[in-house]
């Protein structure tokens, strides 16, 4: 039986993070006016945006820096006091406070050389090594490009056109949100403020007044930010006591991400040029740490016939709040690619040892991978309680189970030499007969 004076501590510290943590909003303090993407094309991509050098400073930050770097280091304090340095939840809610405190240093040097090294600090770098393997996120980023851009994806295009208004898209998000949380839980509005077409934080979709929608890009927003960024929020959120993990600092940021596009792919809901725009992430997140400049990136994109809005979209994530002359850039779209990729292997990991138990714990709020054995432990003891929200095939595992244990039988063959079996047989097809079966007029980029 877990004491309740230890409970009561739990929460309350869990709370004070909560409320401290609220003013702290990174993609609203570094983005960008709507203008400069036409200004930047107006001139061809050849000068970088015009963005003043004291751009960031004119953006006041809704905190006070120094007053709430010390709230947070005495706050710091007091979990280590109340709870013990050996304390498991304990020692997650340090990890999430010293994670504040670096986002804090991110925003205080925006537009500097700094940024950069607290971004890789926080996000990472798309030089590091996935978990377990010795290649490089770059490496796998690059296999995935081309794997999505090969002349094959030409003849999967699908037929869902741009039909789809704002206002109408509310209104079928709001029904599919509803259904899959009840009513009055989660919010889906017109929005004015946001760069990307939709966008979802808290218990809220925001959806671009001047975007057009396919179904199946509602069908992504629906799983990708409904089912694990709402749903792991109002997980979060349901917390009796460990109620911290409905706000997510940095440190789960790939799970998060990771979680959503498999997500997408558990589902069918993604396809190859969503999956491509991802992937080109992790290839322009490296460009621009090795120094290319924001028309070098760009340009880059562009020859390798990505289109002028996305070759642009995809280079002003990576050079939002850094320095628009390249090293010092935000490295959170490598989460995207190295979230799914361990994501994945803890799935398989989860299943072959023989815990598939553990895996619903993944839901249970904004957690790491290495946080979800420790939870699960405080979930036997009655500490950290299930996730109320879970999407189907987690509900259910033996699907789930099937897949993965199919997945990681099939990773011992030869997958070279199975290739070459039937590259020998494809390539006796007459080339008249590889003709497109669907045709797609899309064009939309989601988050």
């Amino acid at each position: 039986m877990v004491p309740q004076a230890y409970l009561e501590r739990l929460k309350s510290l869990s709370t004070q993070l909560v409320a401290l943590q609220k003013p702290i909003r990174i993609l609203d303090a570094i983005k960008w006016p709507a203008s400069v993407e036409a200004q930047f094309r107006a001139a061809r991509g050849r000068e970088l945006p015009a963005l003043e050098a004291d751009f960031y400073q004119g953006y006041t930050l809704s905190f006070d820096p120094p007053q709430l770097k010390q709230r947070l280091r005495e706050l710091r304090q007091d979990v280590r006091r109340q709870l013990g340095r050996s304390d498991a939840l304990g020692r997650i809610l340090q990890a999430t406070i010293d994670q504040y405190l670096l986002v804090i240093e991110l925003l205080i040097h925006r537009g500097t050389a700094e940024f950069g090294r607290f971004s890789r600090e926080l996000y990472g770098s798309a030089s590091d090594n996935l978990r377990g393997d010795r290649k490089t996120l770059r490496q796998l980023g690059e296999r995935l490009c081309h794997i999505f851009s090969l002349p094959a994806v030409e003849n999967l295009n699908r037929p869902y056109p741009n039909h789809i208004p704002a206002d109408s898209a509310v209104q079928i998000l709001h029904q599919r949100m509803q259904d899959y949380f009840g009513a009055g839980e989660v919010r889906v509005q017109i929005s004015d403020d946001i760069v990307s077409d939709a966008s979802a934080g808290g218990d809220c979709i925001k959806i671009n007044r001047r975007a057009h929608f396919s179904e199946l890009d509602l069908q992504v927003l629906e799983v990708h930010e409904g089912w694990v960024h709402i749903g792991t929020t109002l997980n979060g959120r349901a917390q009796p006591w460990a109620t911290w993990l409905s706000v997510g600092s940095p440190r789960i940021t790939a799970i998060q991400e990771g979680m959503a596009v498999l997500m997408e792919t558990l589902t069918f809901s993604s396809f190859p040029q969503r999956a491509r725009r991802i992937s080109d992430r992790v290839v322009a997140v490296d460009l621009a740490e090795r120094g290319a400049d924001f028309c070098e990136v760009y340009r880059y994109f562009l020859e390798r016939g990505v289109s002028e809005h996305d070759s642009y979209r995809v280079t002003q994530r990576v050079f939002r709040g850094g320095t628009l002359t390249g090293g010092s850039v935000f490295t959170k779209d490598i989460s995207y690619v190295k979230g799914f990729v361990e994501n994945v292997n803890f799935l398989r990991a989860a299943i072959h040892t023989g815990v598939p138990e553990i895996i619903p714990m993944l839901f249970v709020g904004k957690v790491t991978l290495d946080d979800v054995p420790l939870l699960y432990e405080r979930y036997l003891d009655g500490v950290i309680a299930p996730p109320k929200y879970l999407p189907p095939m987690f509900k259910n595992l033996n699907g789930l189970y099937v897949w993965f244990g199919f997945s990681s039988s099939m990773s011992l063959m030869d997958l070279a030499r199975v290739q070459q079996h039937f590259s020998k047989r494809f390539c006796k097809l007459p080339q008249t007969q590889v003709q497109p079966i669907l045709k797609d007029t899309t064009d939309t980029e989601l988050d």
